[in-house]
């Protein structure tokens, strides 16, 4: 049974570690300085604590905590060479962990859906232990990329969550304009994502060809296409996930020049 600690049970670090407690095969120590950070996920861990000292006792340690104070308490943990350090900090460069601890160092850029074990997660690092890809393939699917890769992957399933929140409210809103009650129309059009993105995961043909067996001619379906195709709503989905990118490297520069 590996022995993993997640340090900053915010939004990311909760949802780690509620994934991670769906199956009890880990013992999971969280950390945190805020009590009620670590009441709201206690009766999910082995162990609930303060001390960091505590939380690096653990095989792999998850630092989920702000790119800017990611590096100093990577110093302050003291790991060793056999146990692995994952860090989920957008733009902070395995480098830069590498220089402050002895532990084998892996670049996570997970999302909230670890919480249901239906996580997006890109990977990075020299060296990934069997251990480290077995744990995160507890809390969703994980893809292992360079690291001159992270930040556009930060921007693609990392941020791509709220993008799909926006884009499902879209659909949800419409249906309430035309008369569906409210949560009736909420449950149509979060299933309808959740199936669709569902089939692009199990089915081989490209996206292009599942639209195209969706519309039917003259049906409707492809009247709805050919409003959203004569749009630019490609270009502008395209433009939010350029601009995660690129504030993914803004804070790379921001750590680098520290």
């Amino acid at each position: 049974m590996v022995h993993v600690s997640v340090i900053g049970c915010g939004n990311m670090g909760s949802a780690l570690v509620r994934g991670l407690a769906r199956n009890g095969t880990h013992t999971v120590t969280a950390c945190d300085v805020d009590p009620q950070a670590l009441e709201a996920v206690s009766e999910l861990c082995s162990n609930t604590t303060t001390d960091l000292e505590t939380a690096a006792e653990a095989d792999i340690v998850f630092s989920v905590v702000k790119p800017d104070i990611t590096a100093s308490i990577v110093e302050d943990l003291d790991l060793s060479a056999e146990q692995t350090l994952v860090s989920i900090a957008a733009g902070v460069s395995t480098d830069v962990l590498e220089a402050r601890t002895d532990a084998t160092v892996v670049r996570l850029m997970p999302n909230l859906a670890a919480e249901s074990g239906n996580m997006a997660g890109a990977i990075s690092g020299e060296t990934i232990d069997d251990d480290v890809v077995a744990v995160l393939e507890e809390v969703g699917i994980v893809v292992e990329i360079d690291e001159d890769q992270m930040d556009i992957a930060t921007a693609v399933n990392g941020s791509g969550p709220a993008f799909v929140f926006y884009l499902l409210n879209a659909v949800k809103q419409a249906g309430v304009s035309s008369g569906l009650d409210p949560e009736k129309a909420e449950v149509l059009a979060a299933q309808t994502f959740k199936g669709a993105a569902e089939t692009v995961l199990r089915d081989d043909r490209s996206t292009d060809e599942l639209i195209e067996a969706v519309c039917s001619p003259k049906g409707t379906t492809i009247e709805g296409m050919n409003v959203l195709r004569e749009s630019t709503v490609e270009e502008t989905v395209e433009a939010a996930v350029i601009a995660a990118e690129e504030r993914s490297r803004e804070l790379a520069e921001e750590v680098s020049n520290e």
